[in-house]
């Protein structure tokens, strides 16, 4: 199989709506809604959740529904051949747009995001159909991932929250404490505008057994015992909300743990949840190279009102400095998007893509925090002040760098996997 570098038909189309979107829904309220955080574009999630299942992607950008999507024929005259598979691609490229409009609100387009990912991952048929056929809904719903706790960050198995059999009842108890839920209030807290959501939660059902013993446990919402504690304020994505959450005395049914209850030293469970981040992580780069896109395109469009337009061809030393600077920052650019579509395109075709996956994070992580910086940085007072977007995509950028794993994290995944070393043997 070889990789395509020209955008099929199906995301062609689909680009053209969205630029559309990210036009006129996204951006003349952008600012509005970075500044009353955690306020709800209702209008925004309503028609992108009616438009995106009349199109047949279901009621907004999940992991599970683009995945599983049967490949397309191929142009008639080309025999029984098949389209190779694009649902990752298409998803990212949908991300990528919908940041490049504004990366917040892409957060809070309905859909099932690294919950419904975690339960497409490691979830069992029945489960994938009790959980992730909600998301074609007639109204927006969400779901989202609770695995970071007060004492454990990126080492997943610090992780303190428990999980308890209820023989009596077959019911699993969870206690513990999570922090910076993204899109914890709205997978969880009851909306009369919102579906019935879910978290998937973290905990272990053996200590002793370290990571062997974490498994993911999908708790829906108004299950009694979660609460909502805070939603953070942060620097960036600002109408997306971040949720620390308390589970006390939760209960859960049996069935609704991710993989098998018995602890085996392979660790089979964890490794299937884990995957969800091999798939994921890719599309976190998307949204990120959206606003990095968006940084430099509004950069372009500045030096040009102002007399300075990018003379392409001629030699580095022939070139202003500034001149120099945009082009380096387009190369970062097109490079980081080339390693993640390299990276959606293993997911598309089941190839093994941890290595792939942890660099595309990496990379976007960078180049995004760079380019978004350095356009501010050339242009001033201009890049300053809030009279712009371009302050902004600045604070939003940095997010890229730190969820999903942080850079510092991916980089450690990726020299393990080039190296050959377990994460004891290399920390």
């Amino acid at each position: 199989m070889t990789i395509e570098f020209e955008a099929p038909k199906p995301i062609v189309n689909q680009q053209v709506m969205l630029k559309t979107v990210a036009e006129n829904m996204m951006r003349p309220i952008s600012r509005e809604f970075d500044e009353n955080e955690h306020e709800i574009p209702w209008s925004y999630v309503e028609f992108m959740h009616m438009a995106m299942k009349a199109a047949g992607g279901g009621g907004g950008l999940t992991v599970m529904e683009e995945k599983t999507s049967p490949p397309a024929p191929l142009l008639e005259g080309e025999g029984s051949q098949k389209r190779p598979p694009i649902g990752y691609q298409k998803l990212a490229t949908q991300i990528e747009m919908l940041a490049w409009g504004d990366v917040g609100m892409y957060l809070i387009t309905p859909g099932g995001g690294l919950g419904a990912a975690a339960v497409a991952a490691a979830g069992t048929p029945e489960q994938k159909e009790k959980f992730l056929t909600r998301f074609n809904s007639d109204i927006p719903t969400y779901a989202a991932m609770c695995m970071t706790e007060p004492g454990a960050g990126s080492d997943t198995s610090a992780i303190r929250t428990r999980a308890v059999l209820d023989d009596k009842t077959n019911e699993w108890v969870i206690n513990g404490e999570k922090i910076f839920v993204t899109g914890g209030d709205k997978s969880f807290t009851h909306y009369e505008k919102l579906g019935k959501g879910f978290i998937v939660v973290w905990a272990s059902i053996d200590p002793s057994a370290g990571r062997a013993g974490m498994r993911a446990f999908v708790v829906e919402s108004g299950t009694a015992g979660v609460k909502i504690n805070k939603l953070e304020k942060k620097m960036g994505i600002r109408v997306s909300d971040t949720a620390a959450i308390s589970l006390v005395d939760v209960r859960v049914p049996f069935e609704n743990m991710l993989g098998s209850a018995t602890v085996e030293k392979n660790n089979t469970g964890f490794r299937g949840a884990m995957a969800t981040f091999d798939a994921t992580r890719p599309l976190v780069a998307a949204s990120g190279l959206g606003v990095a896109r968006a940084a430099l395109e509004f950069l372009k469009e500045k030096l040009e009102e102002n007399g300075v337009k990018i003379r392409y061809g001629l030699p580095r030393q022939k070139l202003s400095n500034v001149e120099r600077e945009v082009i380096d920052m387009e190369i970062m650019l097109k490079s980081a998007w080339l390693m993640t579509l390299k990276a959606v395109w293993m997911a598309d075709n089941k190839k093994s893509n941890a290595l792939e996956s942890s660099m595309s994070k990496v990379k976007a992580g960078d180049v995004t925090t760079k380019i978004t910086q350095k356009a501010v940085e050339i242009l001033g007072p201009i890049g300053y002040t809030r009279e712009f977007l371009l302050e902004k995509w600045m604070r939003d950028a940095k997010i890229t760098d730190i969820y999903e794993g942080t850079g510092q994290i991916n980089r450690l995944v990726v020299a393990r996997q080039i190296l050959g070393y377990s994460g004891s043997e290399l920390r």
